[in-house]
């Protein structure tokens, strides 16, 4: 008897990971990142995406690029799109990828000098229950450093919210502060990072690719003005925004 569709498609997509992770690089590979204040960086690049609520299939796909370290907008691309994949935990890449990756590609196309040299990614890198996230995935098919940060804990490969990690969240004192998150093998995943001193919430950072996670906490801390960095947290403003224009009948819903 053969497998239900979902169990077939499950098994290609652990296949299809697998591979790209082979093409993850976890160290600095560009000349800025090897500089105390990033000089050479000029622009970073932000993506999301946003729902209707009530709908899981069409969003807006959202790309925003600020230049550094200034983080204002330079350009912004609002896309409605329609997504053909299942959500199935783990998988949340073969959902979302195609369409942030045909952004990039679109900017490349018409506007190359704004080409982001960094992309802060709404969710996980390395983080991940097989180490490779949507912003692992993201970067390695459009060749772009990437950084993955959200906003909630992924309880995965022996993290959890228990009280230790509540006690470690307690110990960050100040915007910068930070903290392994250590799978049960050892190796150290990604970073808890109190962002501002303003949140003692924080956020999860992971390395998505050619970039160290050292340089991609540092960076993060850097550009946030609120808790959530600047390049994600404006991706997700101009996405509902243009839901809210768009579709004023409906109500947007922020993705978690």
């Amino acid at each position: 008897m053969s497998a239900p569709p979902a169990e077939d498609l499950i098994k290609q997509w652990e296949s299809e990971q697998a591979s790209l992770r082979k093409q993850v690089l976890e160290e600095d590979t560009e000349d800025w990142q090897r500089e105390p204040d990033f000089s050479g960086l000029e622009r970073i690049g932000g993506v999301d995406l946003s729902f209707i609520k009530g709908d899981d299939v069409n969003a807006c796909a959202q790309l925003v690029v600020l230049s550094y370290p200034d983080l204002e907008v330079l350009y912004e691309d609002s896309q409605m799109v329609t997504l053909t994949a299942p959500y199935i935990a783990g998988f949340l890449a073969f959902r979302e990828t195609p369409f942030l990756l045909e952004a990039l590609q679109r900017l490349e196309r018409n506007q190359p000098t704004l080409l982001p040299q960094v992309v802060f990614v709404d969710g996980n890198g390395l983080f991940h229950y097989r180490e490779f996230g949507l912003a692992c995935h993201l970067g390695v098919l459009s060749g772009l450093p990437c950084v993955g940060v959200a906003k909630n804990l992924l309880q995965v490969q022996g993290v959890y919210k228990s009280e230790e990690h509540q006690s470690q969240i307690a110990s960050l004192k100040k915007g910068g502060d930070s903290f392994p998150l250590t799978a049960a093998s050892g190796k150290v995943l990604g970073k808890a990072l109190r962002s501002s001193d303003k949140s003692s919430k924080p956020v999860y950072v992971s390395v998505g690719h050619k970039i160290s996670l050292d340089t991609a906490v540092h960076l993060t801390h850097r550009c946030c003005r609120y808790r959530v960095p600047e390049p994600i947290r404006q991706a997700d403003f101009h996405s509902r925004e243009y839901l809210r224009k768009n579709f004023p009948a409906a109500n947007t819903q922020i993705k978690e």
